[in-house]
């Protein structure tokens, strides 16, 4: 049995608890009937080395929910330090249709300049409270000597070394 969740927990604080831990940007890509889809996400994580697999999850309003669904497969592009825009126009907060460049990568379409790129078949899918958590069997793997995007507290960030 699942327990109810307390609900004096005040919503505004809960999503300020939970953006204050930093993670990288992505975004999720994938091809149905010829089209490109593409939306940011940071709820992203390595479930398993064997076998690989991998964990995005996506809200069940986002329209990219459909398009992996019908395709079966997806690639995780995880974004480098100069891809604010890139992140920016996937989430739909530029109002202009900058010209993204795609390459393609294990039959998957690919944003060019990313830090690093997993492509995935479905493997499983879990309906889990107003989300869906898709696990892909990671079919490759690319990797780019840049900086990540990280975000954190509502803001883009930029990593830096602390002196040990």
């Amino acid at each position: 049995m699942i327990r109810q969740p307390d609900r004096e927990i005040d919503e505004r604080i809960y999503r300020d608890v939970m953006g204050s831990f930093a993670t990288g940007v992505t975004v999720i890509t994938t091809k149905v009937d010829e089209a490109v889809y593409g939306m940011t996400a940071n709820a992203f994580m390595s479930v398993s080395l064997k076998p690989k697999l991998v964990a995005i999850s996506i809200g069940e309003k986002a329209n990219m929910l459909q398009h992996i669904n019908k395709s079966k497969q997806f690639a995780i592009n995880i974004l480098s330090s100069n891809q604010q825009n890139v992140s920016k126009q996937f989430s739909g907060q530029l109002d202009t249709e900058a010209s993204i460049l795609f390459s393609t990568y294990k039959g998957l379409p690919i944003l060019e300049q990313s830090l690093a790129v997993i492509t995935c078949e479905l493997h499983s899918q879990y309906v889990v409270g107003d989300h869906t958590i898709f696990i892909g069997l990671v079919t490759g793997v690319k990797l780019e000597p840049k900086d990540p995007l990280l975000f954190s507290q509502g803001k883009y960030r930029e990593l830096s070394e602390k002196e040990s």
